[in-house]
């Protein structure tokens, strides 16, 4: 679809190995276990950007994605087939001396779930160290700033950056006891009360 013009990377998010994400099959959200790419939902949601909700129909339909012509919701035999099989990942679409390749695993190496996700469930204690707290502090900073070299360096839209790096981890990793509040910048966590 890529080689065809029928979308681009701008269409598309990554959700990283490790992320917090739905597993439709368990019904549960739980950290994926392997790069996905996905197309990006519309705004704040996951309705497919193309899907023509007025038409209810999709506006690629005879060039959709392998997956889409697999899902049918009555059955969902076909798609559990080939669910996490042969995935793509940022790097299959990317070319071989694409710059942007040296930033993507800079970030992964420095801000990767398998560091943030423990932290996170230090939290769960009914009195989390505060090292711990610090250290997700920390990463989260550090995904921020990696991702505006990126945007600078490639000057890139909201958008690609998505595709790029996936989510912000301030965004992805959420706990019950956890607020994250942003100013400018500068992220700042608070742990509220064990109930």
């Amino acid at each position: 679809m890529l080689r065809k013009g029928i979308f681009s990377l701008q269409n598309l998010v990554t959700i990283r190995k490790g992320e917090p994400s739905f597993n439709p099959f368990t019904g549960k959200v739980e950290p994926a276990s392997y790069e996905m790419i996905k197309i990006a939902g519309k705004g704040a949601s996951w309705e497919c950007i193309f899907y023509d909700a007025a038409q209810s129909a999709c506006i690629i339909h005879a060039d959709r994605p392998l997956e889409c012509s697999l899902l049918q919701c009555w059955d969902t035999r076909g798609i559990e087939a080939v669910y996490g099989r042969d995935c793509l990942s940022r790097f299959d679409l990317l070319a071989d001396q694409d710059p942007i390749r040296d930033h993507i695993r800079r970030h992964e190496q420095q801000c990767s779930y398998a560091q943030a996700l423990p932290f996170l469930g230090h939290l769960s204690s009914p009195t989390p160290d505060k090292a711990s707290i610090g250290k997700l502090q920390g990463l989260m900073r550090q995904d921020l700033s990696l991702r505006e070299q990126a945007v600078s360096a490639f000057s890139l839209s909201l958008q690609q950056e998505l595709f790029y790096f996936g989510r912000p981890l301030f965004q992805s990793l959420q706990h019950p006891r956890l607020r994250v509040t942003m100013t400018g910048a500068s992220i700042r966590l608070e742990l509220a009360a064990a109930a």
